[in-house]
């Protein structure tokens, strides 16, 4: 099957996929549309959302139409490393034997990843970035594929830890979940207040999306789409010459701290690729490259103080690149 009909394969079982999505999950739409974006670009995923909005429920639903083994960490201030990777026990035999971890699933759901301190959360930088685990001079290889999706609730601060900027930079995607309409609301209702009856069926395998990431990654590029992703990415930072100015005669450096980096401009590309190819799209355009703008540079720009005070959200200033 050459790459052209696998993108029409996909737009099929892409369809299908929602289908059965929606089977359980009522809206949230665009962040289902996130999610698979992101699964099929090989990144991960942060879910913002406050409680109640069936995050947890959509990240295992998922990964009942994608077949993978789907794994769950309740982050809490008192988790260690050792919880999440794994750790060595003495067995029958006296010899140490190493009992891997929650971390070895295909899809691994880091509940309110930021209610544990910055030492724990540190756990999950190799298995993001390299794909294995290092535990007492070994290192242990992760299933493949492998996606971290993380939640987080944007509202509360109480006994939370931020994440660190380079823990940030890991997640392809940070995916905003909003409250669901009044229709989808009372949808809701009707559906979760009876006996279960919707059943979930597989729709992909592992085999499947590991050769969808390879078709994606083959699509060819414009060298204009690579240059505007590019230059969409430079402009966040202060620094650079290329920072637009607004109507006001305002620079973009007025409102940002620290800008995105060269991951940023990587994961517009291979995001913008994905949305092409969920679209029936052969090769992504700068249109692609907006559509995924927002989540790729959420969580890679730094307000300063003049953002805040002013109640100008990254959101905002990315809004306002893309005008340009």
């Amino acid at each position: 099957m050459n790459d052209k009909e696998q993108i029409d394969l996909l737009v099929s079982r892409y369809k299908t996929l929602k289908q059965e999505i929606g089977k359980v999950i009522v809206g949230q739409d665009e962040a289902i549309d996130s999610l698979l974006t992101a699964v099929f670009g090989d990144g991960h995923c942060l879910l913002l959302g406050v409680p109640g909005l069936a995050k947890t429920l959509m990240v295992n639903t998922l990964s009942r139409t994608l077949g993978l083994t789907f794994s769950r960490i309740q982050f809490t201030p008192d988790l260690m490393p050792s919880d999440i990777t794994g750790s060595e026990i003495l067995d029958e035999n006296r010899q140490f034997r190493f009992v891997k971890g929650p971390v070895f699933a295909g899809i691994v759901l880091a509940d309110e990843i930021n209610r544990t301190p910055p030492k724990t959360q540190a756990a999950l930088l190799e298995a993001m970035q390299e794909r294995r685990v290092t535990a007492h001079g070994n290192t242990y290889p992760l299933p493949s594929p492998f996606f971290v999706l993380a939640t987080q609730n944007p509202i509360e601060q109480e006994g939370t830890y931020p994440l660190p900027e380079a823990q940030l930079d890991r997640f392809m995607f940070n995916v905003r979940l909003d409250y669901p309409s009044l229709d989808e609301e009372i949808q809701i209702v009707k559906q979760t207040t009876v006996a279960p009856t919707a059943e979930v069926n597989q729709v992909l395998s592992a085999e499947d999306i590991l050769a969808i990431q390879q078709t994606i990654r083959r699509m060819p590029v414009a060298d204009n789409v690579v240059q505007h992703a590019v230059n969409l990415v430079r402009q966040t930072r202060p620094a650079s010459t290329q920072a637009i100015k607004q109507s006001d005669n305002q620079t973009i450096s007025r409102y940002i701290s620290w800008g995105a980096g060269p991951r940023a401009s990587q994961y517009l590309i291979i995001g913008a690729r994905c949305h092409a190819a969920l679209n029936g799209k052969y090769s992504p355009d700068i249109e692609d490259v907006n559509a995924v703008a927002l989540n790729v540079l959420r969580h890679r720009i730094v307000r300063n103080y003049f953002a805040e005070a002013e109640g100008i959200s990254t959101d905002d200033i990315i809004l306002q690149l893309l005008k340009q």
